[in-house]
C-alpha cells in the first residue's frame, strides 16, 4: 500500500535524524576531556578545596551514575547533595537512559535503511535531507549566542518538570564546579559534531549522484 510505504519511508528518515542527534549527545556528555580542560583552565578544584585529581574522580562518579543503569544511587567522594539536587540528577539520568534507548533502537533501523540505500544505489537520496538539516545547528547556535543565559533557562524548562535544577551553592557545592561556560562549550561541541555528520552524509550523497550520472 502506498500510504504504508510513505509511513515506512518517513520513519526511516526520522530514525536517521534521531540516530545522529542521540549519538551526538552520547559523545558530548562523555567528553570528559572537555571537563578536564575546564577544570584545569578555570582551576575549579581550588573553588571547593580539591585537587584536580580529586575533582575528576568526583566527576567520573557523577558520570557513572548518569550513564549506567546498574548504578542506582549517586555517591561522590567529596560532595553530598540535597534532596532536590538528587531528584534533578535522577531526572538527568532518566534522560540519559532515554537517549541511549533511542540510539540503540534507531541504530537497528538505520542499519537496514542504509543497507537498502546502498543495495538500490540510492545513497543520492541523502543530498536534500542533509542540505536541509545543515541549516538547523547554525540557527540554534545564533539563538544561543544572542542570549545564552535565557537559552539555558528555556532548555531546562523544556526538559525538566520542576525547578530542582536551580542549585543552592550553599547546599550543593557541586554546582560551583559545573560552570555555565562548560555547558556552553558542550553545546558548541554538539553543534560541531552534528554539523560534521550532516556534511559527511551530504558528501556521500553527492558522490553517489556523480557516480550515477
Amino acid at each position: 500500500m502506498v500510504w504504508l510505504n510513505r509511513v515506512k519511508n518517513a520513519a526511516q528518515w526520522i530514525s536517521l535524524y534521531l540516530w545522529l542527534v542521540s549519538g551526538t549527545i552520547i559523545v558530548t556528555i562523555n567528553a570528559t576531556w572537555l571537563y578536564f580542560a575546564n577544570a584545569l583552565w578555570q582551576k575549579l578544584g581550588s573553588v571547593v578545596n580539591l585537587t584536580l585529581g580529586q575533582l575528576m574522580t568526583n566527576y567520573y562518579q557523577l558520570l557513572a551514575y548518569l550513564n549506567f543503569p546498574w548504578v542506582p544511587k549517586l555517591v561522590m567522594t567529596d560532595f553530598t547533595d540535597s534532596t532536590s539536587a538528587l531528584v534533578h540528577f535522577a531526572d538527568v539520568k532518566n534522560l540519559f537512559m532515554l537517549d541511549y534507548v533511542i540510539f540503540i533502537i534507531t541504530s537497528v533501523v538505520v542499519y537496514f535503511f542504509w543497507q537498502r540505500l546502498r543495495r538500490d544505489r540510492q545513497l543520492w537520496r541523502l543530498v536534500l535531507p542533509m542540505q536541509t538539516a545543515l541549516w538547523v545547528p547554525p540557527l540554534v547556535a545564533v539563538v544561543m549566542a544572542i542570549n545564552f543565559d535565557q537559552f539555558f533557562i528555556m532548555f531546562h524548562k523544556i526538559l525538566f518538570r520542576n525547578s530542582d535544577w536551580l542549585f543552592d551553592p550553599l547546599l550543593d557545592r557541586i554546582i560551583l564546579v559545573l560552570p555555565d561556560t562548560f555547558f556552553g562549550q558542550c553545546f558548541v561541541l554538539a553543534f560541531v559534531l552534528i554539523e560534521w555528520a550532516f556534511i559527511y552524509l551530504l558528501s556521500i550523497g553527492q558522490r553517489a549522484l556523480r557516480e550515477n550520472d
